[in-house]
């Protein structure tokens, strides 16, 4: 195992996830201390509601998840992407934008287009916007952002 050189440089992160279509296991931490792992599609994104606040790591979740339950009781996550036998593992602490999780100056229209760049960054698109919009509004669904502390790789 070794440390990429800047913990803030998520670029080998972003071209592994994109290897595998963004695929990546996510683990956060449960009440009793046992890790919670589930697989999500991340993407590597300049954080959109921070100033200054770098690259983040970034997906969407549902309301109404263990993860989010997790996430907001012990705001910290492990997000791992791999292709064959490489993989990278990005660590640190989330910020959580959502109906649930409001965020200082984003509104309903900024979420909308918050939770499009995230979708677009873990290599997503869609043929009806619209349709995505009331999807993530219906099921209220939240932006989840790990800012990175640490980053280490096999590769």
């Amino acid at each position: 195992m070794r440390f990429v050189a800047s913990a803030l440089d998520l670029s080998a992160f972003a071209q592994l996830a994109a290897r595998d279509h963004g695929w990546c296991v996510v683990s956060t931490t449960r009440s009793d201390g046992t890790v919670q792992s589930s697989l999500v599609t991340a993407g590597v994104l300049a954080h959109p509601v921070a100033d200054g606040g770098g690259e983040v790591v970034g997906f969407v979740v549902q309301e109404g998840t263990r993860k989010l339950a997790n996430l907001r009781r012990r705001p910290a996550l492990t997000a791992v992407a791999h292709a064959g036998h490489e993989w990278i593992a990005v660590e640190g602490t989330v910020d959580l934008v959502g109906p649930e999780d409001p965020w200082p100056g984003v509104d309903a229209e900024r979420l909308r287009g918050l939770l499009r760049e995230v979708f677009v960054a873990a290599g997503g698109s869609h043929d009806d916007w619209d349709e995505f919009d009331r999807v993530m509004r219906d099921e209220r669904r939240a932006a989840v952002l790990l800012n990175p502390t640490r980053v280490y790789t096999n590769g």
